[in-house]
């Protein structure tokens, strides 16, 4: 099964990051204020940065890693995923 790992950008500028196996339905729930407790007090939420990992654990390691990541680095990763620099 495949799971990814992504980055929102909140409306007060701030990040979150999550793993998820369907991108889609959980950008919506975010939206909804149905994600997590930290994105419902700054909607609305943009996805940012994405990975697509083989495996939930894969996932898991990956969000651990990037939450662990100064403000910074993350928005490097993001301008790197997207941008191909």
């Amino acid at each position: 099964m495949d799971a990814y790992v992504y980055i929102l950008k909140c409306v007060d500028g701030t990040l979150y990051t999550g793993w998820t196996t369907c991108l889609k339905r959980r950008l919506m729930a975010h939206n909804r204020g149905k994600g997590a407790k930290y994105t419902r007090g700054r909607l609305p939420v943009q996805l940012v940065y994405w990975e697509k990992c083989k495996t939930k654990a894969e996932a898991m390691q990956w969000e651990y890693k990037i939450k662990r990541m100064p403000r910074l680095a993350k928005l490097e990763l993001c301008r790197k995923k997207f941008l191909g620099s």
